[in-house]
């Protein structure tokens, strides 16, 4: 049913919820998976030398988080015994380098986590997941942490 699972990740327990749902949705349909970390290249404002050095220090730092996030769901995946493809995606917005990826990939699920945010915290700093759920026409499968 399912051949090509897209699996972003951020990092979160809750992407871990989400790593864990799809392992078990790949077994259950042999299903090819890939797992992103999207960065968002530009998410300063401002101009001059010291924003060019923060600049560089975030995406220094952002790669390296990205990196080990995509490496631990890959042995997650592993652990399983479930191959997944990974990969680092810039785009402006998470959401739109999820959506992006789902397109160009021919993913025919998406399986996310949601960190379950209040009206205000999602008015103040957004829902990946719903904007996601609100510009995708493929299938998304929104997992919730437990906790």
């Amino acid at each position: 049913m399912f051949k090509h699972i897209l699996v972003p990740v951020d990092g979160s327990d809750t992407a871990q919820v989400a790593v864990d749902k799809a392992t078990a949705l790949a077994k259950a349909f042999d299903s090819q998976v890939t797992v992103i970390y999207v960065i968002d290249p530009y998410p300063f404002t401002g101009v001059g030398t010291d924003f060019a050095y923060g600049q560089a220090e975030y995406l220094n730092a952002a790669t390296a988080e990205a990196n080990e996030s995509v490496k631990l769901a890959k042995q997650s995946f592993a652990n399983s015994g479930v191959h997944v493809d990974t990969s680092v995606v810039e785009a402006h917005t998470a959401w739109r380098g999820i959506v992006e990826a789902g397109k160009s990939l021919q993913a025919d699920l998406i399986v996310m986590g949601s960190h379950g945010r209040n009206a205000l915290e999602k008015l103040v700093l957004g829902s990946v997941a719903q904007a996601v759920l609100s510009h995708t026409k493929l299938p998304v499968l929104v997992v919730r942490d437990a906790k």
